[in-house]
């Protein structure tokens, strides 16, 4: 948002506003303007929520997932099916498949995608708690729902041979994710379609 003046504590405000994904600057600078006109409705709740939530949201130890407690309620729920793990990229996509209804298994959110380019490797994600999770006796099938890009099914295949040496049956999400798609952006219809005609590897 174009100014001929400088305010530092508005220029913090629409700098991180604008590290947000779908913000650059202008768009940051309005959202800045809409809360201080807005302070008492918005922005001091905001604030607070912020504050709040930051000190009382928590990772999973076992999956990676946020919420008020680790482990987080997903996996303390014995009427989920132990015995399947989803691999996820982010707790996005876990909010995604949950939203499409037909998953009752467990989840295991690596935390990104292998990437050369930027520099993330193997030990940069939550490969190794995954082989270790699949190693358990309970767990008989590990399905890999990764996006359809090129980092994403390379991150799938690094998987898949991770764990070889696990007595559990791999799968991945078969038709219905076009590629270069990513499940955050799905519908419910697609995901579940995907789900349906998962595929050995």
């Amino acid at each position: 948002m174009s100014r001929n003046y400088s305010n530092e504590e508005i220029d913090r405000l629409i700098l991180l506003i604008s590290k947000l994904p779908g913000f650059g600057p202008k768009s940051a600078g309005r959202v800045v303007l809409h809360l201080l006109k807005r302070k008492d409705q918005l922005m001091k709740p905001l604030s607070e929520a912020l504050l709040n939530a930051s000190e009382k949201i928590l990772n999973c130890e076992t999956c990676g997932n946020i919420d008020l407690q680790s482990p987080c309620g997903m996996c303390e729920d014995n009427s989920r099916d132990q015995s399947q793990i989803c691999v996820i990229e982010d707790v996005a996509d876990l909010w995604a498949l949950e939203k499409s209804g037909v998953f009752n298994g467990c989840y295991h959110i690596l935390g990104g995608n292998l990437s050369a380019i930027n520099g993330i490797g193997p030990d940069d994600l939550s490969i190794k708690q995954l082989v270790a999770r699949a190693s358990e006796d309970h767990v008989s099938e590990v399905i890999l729902a990764m996006s359809a890009t090129v980092d994403g099914q390379t991150t799938a295949h690094y998987v898949a041979e991770s764990l070889e040496s696990s007595n559990v049956e791999v799968s991945r999400l078969g038709h219905g994710v076009p590629v270069g798609g990513e499940l955050d952006y799905m519908d419910e219809g697609t995901i579940a379609a995907a789900l349906s005609s998962r595929q050995k590897l």
